[in-house]
């Protein structure tokens, strides 16, 4: 008997049967049962969370024979041919190797046809961002207004990629990741009838690995159960997918705490001589520092880490404050982008451990100080030596106009430049009056723009979203005009961060938290401070000093 994979065995066949996207299964059963099926669908999220199979459902039940509560029976005639694939009415396309003009021309030409034993023809094209530029202009007339006897349903993980004028003829349909919940019930059930044991761990592991994808975690779960044992543990998993044990992160996090590099370099070398992989090594140092760091914000642990783990993680989380966990999550993001582009992998992964372990963490707070600081001693410094170059200017041609002429004249010139260095201070005093006023109504600008920015944070810590919180946590937002907030990153913003913060779904959060906030429809801009700092330093790097010119009598 050929063997089929455990994805394609236990792919669902009714709706009830697709887990985690009940928003969308629900609304799809009540049109069928309405007889209101729309003549095109759009189903769009990651891998592996449902879209095909739902096509298929669908396909099904606007077909079957006899549907029950807009379910397909799959047991008439026609359920039966297209679960069997043998009915020429539902066409599955993948428009990844099917991407031409002709593909969809030929699409064009059979649409015009009746079908031959269902009720309708269904085309579902798979991956329809793969499509080419002119494929998309061929389907746009016939996506627009198909004959009464045809459905289109079109799946794609990439949906900005696809043009407005295809959104635009569509219903579409967001499916989300599945909850590790659902994933793990349904790990269970499949363990269950295959006969395969399993520990609570294991289940709670492959949930975690999948990312929400079902197909990735019943992947995960055909290949650890493939060595003959048909069992499943924790450590199984980790060496077939060639993660590090929980006892290695764990270490080298401590050490990263503690600031003791020599030891995190022995730890790294032990794991590397098992043969892990250095990404993934980095991968799981990442991942158990968000642990801590969301540990801290929401008191919330995740199920794959046992209970001497928790409190491992507890335990380091005591030791260490936000702004040093998000610190040493953007340095160890960093260090992943540096290993991808060397060849020397292993050396630049052992220095930036070293790096990562310094101590060396300096708040917001004391940054702004220091900086402020920097700026005042160099402006009394840069004063003093005007000052004294002035003096000294002075005193040279009093000494010359004592030799050449009298001492009337002698007292009119050093009167003369009294009185200029009279007014360059009176100058300087008008500079410093207007700078601490400026400074007083950016203070109160400032202070202004946090009360509702500090209720933006608050909100994103509440929805549960760690990773735009912890990029957002440290920023500030400014009114920058009536209709455009600023979000400010004083100590810069590193490709990493910028990358989550301007993801379509997390701008479009944002977007939307600050417009209610102002209570308006409004734009948001990041702004990185600390390059712009560097231009404006660099630009002005040989522009410091004031001229005074004395004229000779």
């Amino acid at each position: 008997m050929e063997y089929t994979a455990l994805y394609r065995r236990f792919r669902p066949k009714t709706f009830d049967e697709i887990l985690g996207q009940e928003h969308i299964t629900k609304t799809l059963k009540n049109q069928v049962i309405s007889d209101r099926v729309g003549h095109a669908y759009l189903f769009t999220g990651c891998r592996g969370c449902g879209k095909t199979s739902s096509a298929k459902v669908l396909a099904r039940a606007i077909n079957c024979l006899n549907p029950k509560n807009g379910e397909p029976c799959n047991e008439c005639s026609v359920c039966k041919s297209a679960l069997d694939g043998s009915l020429t009415d539902i066409v599955e396309m993948d428009a990844a190797s099917n991407n031409s003009v002709d593909d969809i021309r030929a699409i064009r030409d059979e649409v015009n046809f009746l079908p031959t034993v269902a009720k309708y023809r269904v085309y579902i094209i798979d991956e329809v961002h793969m499509l080419s530029p002119g494929a998309f202009n061929a389907l746009l007339k016939t996506l627009e207004e198909p004959p009464k006897h045809v459905k289109f349903i079109l799946a794609t993980t990439e949906p900005q990629k696809l043009p407005a004028t295809i959104l635009s003829r569509c219903q579409r349909f967001d499916f989300k990741k599945i909850p590790d919940a659902d994933i793990i019930i349904n790990l269970e059930k499949i363990c269950k009838e295959s006969n395969i044991e399993y520990t609570e761990g294991a289940l709670n592991l492959i949930a975690e690995l999948s990312e929400g994808a079902m197909r990735d975690a019943l992947s995960i779960l055909e290949r650890c159960a493939q060595d003959g044992e048909n069992k499943i543990d924790e450590e199984k998993i980790k060496d077939l997918v060639g993660i590090p044990k929980i006892e290695y992160i764990s270490k080298i996090a401590e050490e990263i705490v503690n600031g003791n590099g020599e030891n995190a370099l022995i730890t790294v070398k032990n794991v590397i001589d098992e043969g892990k992989d250095i990404n993934n090594i980095l991968w799981e140092i990442i991942k158990y520092f968000r642990d801590i760091l969301l540990y801290k914000s929401t008191k919330e642990i995740s199920n794959v880490y046992s209970k001497e783990d928790a409190k491992k993680i507890e335990e380091l989380s005591s030791k260490i404050d936000n702004e040093r966990l998000l610190n040493i999550i953007y340095k160890l993001s960093e260090l992943e982008n540096d290993i991808k582009w060397s060849s020397q992998k292993n050396i630049v992964f052992q220095v930036g451990i070293l790096k990562v372990c310094s101590n060396e963490t300096v708040s917001l707070e004391e940054r702004v100080e220091k900086l402020e600081n920097t700026l005042k001693n160099g402006t009394i410094q840069v004063a003093s030596i005007q000052n004294n170059g002035l003096n000294a200017e002075i005193s040279r041609k009093e000494g010359f106009f004592a030799e050449k002429s009298t001492q009337a004249k002698v007292n009119e010139k050093v009167t003369s430049g009294e009185q200029q260095a009279s007014q360059i201070n009176s100058e300087k005093s008008v500079v410093a009056e207007s700078t601490e006023s400026k400074q007083n109504v950016e203070s109160s600008a400032t202070k202004k723009s946090a009360d509702f920015w500090s209720n933006v944070i608050e909100t994103l810590k509440e929805q549960r979203m760690p990773m735009l919180y912890s990029n957002l946590v440290n920023s500030r937002g400014i009114m920058l005009d009536d209709m455009t907030v600023g979000i400010e990153f004083p100590n810069g913003l590193n490709s990493f961060g910028k990358s989550v913060i301007e993801r379509p779904e997390n701008m479009a959060e944002i977007k939307r938290l600050v417009s209610l906030e102002c209570k308006k429809d409004m734009k948001v801009k990041l702004i990185d401070k600390k390059a712009e700092e560097n231009k404006k330093s660099q630009s002005n790097e040989f522009n410091i000093g004031i001229d005074v010119n004395l004229i000779d009598g």
